[in-house]
């Protein structure tokens, strides 16, 4: 299963977000819930990288599946609309019967 843990602030702004695991709804390499989740996600680190002047850090381990993402301060609004729609299309897998079983959102705050 993949897990998705998004950190917001108290006053509801990102800080950072890990996703650790595989789907495992199918073989490696036939795999839409993991090439899915893979594509949102390096998508909106990539993007936040190029279209923004946010300083963050990113730690990936491919063979884990494993990406730890984090600001190194307030995040911009920019940055923020960015992980909005990475959640947005994270939360349209997780809400899919067919694809429900295999990903977890959980949010908490720091």
């Amino acid at each position: 299963m993949i897990k998705v843990t998004v950190y917001k602030t108290g006053r509801h702004e990102y800080s950072g977000f890990d996703v650790t695991g595989h789907a495992g709804a199918a073989e490696a390499g036939h795999d839409i819930v993991c090439a899915a989740v893979s594509a949102l996600v390096i998508n909106a680190v990539n993007s936040v990288e190029r279209f923004t002047d946010d300083e963050t850090s990113c730690v990936s381990d491919e063979d884990e599946g494993s990406i730890e993402f984090r600001f190194a301060g307030r995040p911009s609004h920019d940055a923020g609309l960015l992980l909005d729609s990475m959640i947005l299309g994270l939360e349209a897998i997780e809400d899919s019967d067919d694809s429900e079983p295999y990903i977890d959102i959980v949010f908490k705050e720091v």
